[in-house]
């Protein structure tokens, strides 16, 4: 069976508005998908956390705000965007993101611990990945990612306010800090050895001083 396009958006936003009334996406072992505002009982239940609710909306690195809807949709619906360096369709993400105005935090994969990480959180290991609340959408597709920020909520054109710019891209998995390095203890001087401090006996057993 064939979906057409319109139906198939119209199925995404019925499920979004789901989402939005739910905070679990539960996945029984035969397949059967329910929604539900309350953690599952079945430990043998994939779950998923719709959402996100209580997460902070991104902190604009110049210290502006962001207007009250906007505010909402992003702690409702928080959308962050994994990224590597040098790569071009992390850039093409980037900046599709910023032109459409969405409030956004950048997360670096660089080490294996990253790498870890972004499997765990995306089920795969592909970059750019984005996550618009509890939806990972793998690899850059403007169409994809422009449907499920439709279905979210988020506006077409920005709204952002001026002078409002995402937070620096951070690692995935935060860093240990390194310690500072110890300065070494002076090394001890061996003793010298001890100087002769009286009149020496030579082979006839006569003493004198040697020169």
């Amino acid at each position: 069976m064939v979906i057409r396009p319109l139906f198939a958006a119209a199925l995404m936003l019925v499920a979004f508005t789901h989402q939005a009334q739910a905070q679990y996406k539960i996945v029984a072992p035969d397949g059967r998908v329910t929604y539900t505002d309350r953690p599952p009982a079945d430990a043998s239940a994939k779950v998923i956390e719709l959402g996100r609710r209580g997460t902070a909306p991104p902190a604009a690195s110049t210290g502006v705000a962001l207007p009250g809807e906007l505010a909402r949709l992003a702690e409702r619906f928080p959308v962050t965007l994994f990224t590597a360096e040098k790569c071009a369709p992390c850039d093409a993400g980037r900046q599709f993101l910023q032109q459409r105005g969405i409030p956004y935090t950048e997360r670096l994969v660089v080490s294996n611990d990253d790498v870890a990480a972004l499997e765990r959180t995306v089920s795969g290991r592909t970059v750019p990945a984005l996550t618009v609340g509890g939806q990972a959408l793998r690899g850059y597709s403007q169409s994809d990612w422009t449907s499920y920020l439709d279905a979210a909520g988020y506006p077409r054109e920005s709204r952002l306010p001026r002078g409002w710019a995402a937070p620096a891209p951070a690692p995935l998995v935060a860093r240990a800090p390194v310690p500072p390095p110890t300065a070494s203890a002076p090394a001890i001087p061996a003793p010298a050895p001890p100087v002769p401090s009286g009149p020496e006996t030579g082979p006839d057993g006569a003493t004198g001083i040697r020169f």
